[in-house]
């Protein structure tokens, strides 16, 4: 046998694609290797959250607990509160802490932490968890009441902050919401356009936008100070009407007559047959006084049809109406109004002080100055002198225009002192058919005007008494008594002198506490171009 048969074969050595094959099954068993420990250590890890049933989506079958108000935190400290907020905002600071800011109803706001450890062995989940929860979503909220270590300038509560041991989602908010809280408050601070920006950048947010998300808009705490002011004005007038033993009514907005007699009114199919919403319930009032009432009064929504797109004009809103019999002088029922008008204002800044705080930062007008005593009356007459000596050119019976209304409201208010006051004697033909001319010039009426900071708040009158005085002041403005026949038949039944006034609830609130636009003071306002929200 030769040499060469006897020796070993040489190894032959890998191709470089089976090299390269047996890299990728090695990195691939390497891969599946990793995935199976990572599914291991969160497997593990979730086995180890301490704190599982401390938050999430709370239960449908939740224990019923006692709620604290947020306002009442300042005095709970030291006590665990349980409390159900909106969350303004959140944020992670870091794995083991996250800062959240809780926004009761009132724009009452609490800083409240999140953090690992403690006695309650809060875990990293939940940390996470509670600083990743989408903004204005609905929580109930578990902690505990601890001073501050120095003034949280973030929130309205400043000298506390909550300790967080639970914490659950009552509902939810959408990732992306319409509009940011902040920027609408930021909106209302500034009065910005919509698409403006302040030198840090900051969109504004427009009035339209606003109105367009009222729900959200209404969530900013001016806004929601203005509606409880604008419910104080409502209850404060229930009340002093309810001392004065007046009744209080409730009378129809669907009639089948226009209450104003003019072309402002809507119309409506009623079954077949014209039907109009009131524009007023003026004529209800007169007939509840011919009735045997002393005094009537009502709070309800009035209807005008009128397509004026101002910042103080809307088509629906809300009335506080009233009407009383005359004893001596029609002046007898101005008397009630301005103590009506005094009582507000007063009660308001009494009762409304943190409420009026809130808008005035928001809207640092000047103060709404309300005459010590009583108020300023002049005749109509008067008004117009004012606006000639100021250069105005406008005849002694012509009505006032807005630009007139306002200009005379700055000069009342530079000479005499004050925002609130009465025109009387206006000119009988601007004013409605029911009113009573005057017995000492027969171009003028016993009719009245009260203004707040320039702006036309109430219109009122002595209202005719007299069946054929009646029916003449009807024909002579273009109204057919046929038309309201129900109505003209009561003054020939004995019809005592009477005279009222209408009250724009919504301009008293917006002039008042001198918001730029009507619609502020309105939840949901109407006017010729918005029927939604």
């Amino acid at each position: 046998m030769s040499s060469a048969a006897s020796e070993d074969p040489i190894p032959t050595q890998p191709s470089k694609n089976a090299l390269r094959k047996a890299a990728k099954e090695a990195e691939k068993v390497k891969k599946k290797e990793a995935a199976r420990q990572l599914e291991q250590q969160q497997t593990k890890l979730a086995a180890q959250d301490t704190s599982a049933d401390r938050y999430g989506k709370i239960s449908a079958e939740a224990t019923p607990v006692l709620l604290t108000s947020l306002t009442d935190l300042p005095g709970k400290v030291g006590e665990s509160v349980t409390i159900d907020v909106f969350l303004h905002n959140a944020r992670n600071q870091s794995a083991k802490l996250s800062f959240l800011l809780l926004r009761g109803g009132t724009g009452t706001t609490v800083q409240a932490v999140v953090a690992v450890g403690g006695e309650n062995n809060i875990s990293r989940q939940m940390v996470k968890w509670a600083g990743s929860i989408n903004c204005e979503s609905y929580l109930r909220v578990t902690g505990l009441v601890l001073e501050a270590p120095e003034p949280i300038k973030s929130a309205t509560l400043s000298g506390v902050e909550l300790h967080i041991q639970n914490i659950y989602t009552i509902a939810q908010a959408i990732t992306q919401l319409p509009i940011q809280i902040d920027d609408a408050i930021f909106a209302n601070t500034l009065k910005a356009e919509a698409g403006e920006a302040d030198t840090s950048g900051r969109p504004t947010i427009g009035l339209a936008t606003r109105l367009d998300n009222r729900v959200l808009d209404l969530r900013v705490p001016v806004n929601q100070a203005t509606l409880m002011i604008k419910s104080g004005v409502d209850m404060l007038f229930y009340e002093f009407m309810g001392k004065k033993k007046f009744t209080r009514v409730h009378t129809p907005r669907l009639i089948g007559g226009a209450s104003e007699g003019g072309a402002n009114v809507f119309t409506v199919d009623y079954f077949g047959r014209k039907a109009f919403l009131a524009q007023s319930p003026q004529l209800y009032k007169q007939m509840l006084i011919g009735s045997g009432l002393e005094g009537v009064f009502e709070v309800g929504p009035v209807f005008r049809a009128e397509n004026s797109n101002t910042h103080r004009h809307m088509t629906e809103f809300t009335g506080l109406d009233f009407e009383m019999r005359i004893k001596n002088h029609y002046h007898e029922v101005i008397d009630v109004l301005e103590e009506l008008f005094l009582f507000i204002f007063r009660e308001l800044k009494i009762r409304y002080s943190d409420e009026l705080a809130v808008v005035r930062k928001a809207y640092p007008v000047e103060e709404f100055l309300v005459p010590e005593g009583k108020m300023l009356r002049l005749n109509f007459a008067d008004g117009i002198k004012l606006l000639k000596e100021d250069g105005i050119n406008i005849n002694e019976y012509e009505d006032l225009s807005t630009a007139n209304e306002r200009r005379l409201g700055a000069l009342i208010r530079n000479k005499y002192k004050t925002d609130f006051y009465v025109l009387d004697q206006f000119p009988l033909e601007i004013r409605p058919f029911y009113t009573k001319s005057s017995p000492h010039d027969p171009k003028l009426s016993n009719s009245y005007d009260f203004f707040m900071r320039g702006e036309e708040i109430l219109s009122g009158a002595q209202r005719i008494h007299d069946q054929e005085e009646l029916i003449n002041s009807m024909k002579l403005k273009g109204v057919d008594p046929k038309d309201l026949k129900d109505y003209v038949d009561v003054f020939g039944y004995g019809m005592p002198p009477h005279g009222g006034g209408g009250i724009g609830l919504d301009r008293v609130v917006f002039l008042f506490l001198g918001l730029p636009n009507i619609r502020l003071a309105t939840a949901y306002p109407r006017d010729p171009v918005r029927l939604m929200p």
